[in-house]
């Protein structure tokens, strides 16, 4: 019998993890692919150029590394806005670009 109620418990306990891990697992949306490619090249200048994020396989040396700094996006959409330090505000892009664009960087620099 306890075997039979351990056996159980078990099942029960791995579809508990199996469930939680799917639930908690980010869902990439489209948005996701726009911010990249606006990380990639679609600012000007590219945010590549100068920072390293590693979602994005972009290893730039000027800026900080956005993994290490791990910004949230009002952070990010701060410093698209207004800029900081040598970094220039991107009036270039609409104000949906940068939001999108902070929402991926704040979500890719804690992936």
């Amino acid at each position: 019998m306890q075997k039979k109620i351990f056996t159980h418990f078990a099942a029960v306990i791995g579809a508990v993890a199996l469930v939680s891990s799917v639930a908690f697992a980010p869902i990439a949306t489209a948005n996701d692919e726009a911010g990249k490619l606006l990380f990639l090249k679609g600012a000007a200048p590219a945010c590549a150029i100068c920072h390293t994020l590693e979602a994005a396989g972009a290893a730039g040396a000027v800026g900080p590394s956005m993994n290490e700094l791990q910004p949230d996006a009002a952070r990010v959409l701060n410093a698209l806005k207004n800029g900081i330090g040598q970094m220039p505000a991107y009036t270039s892009l609409t104000p949906e670009q940068m939001q999108i664009l902070a929402d991926y960087v704040a979500k890719a620099s804690r992936e």
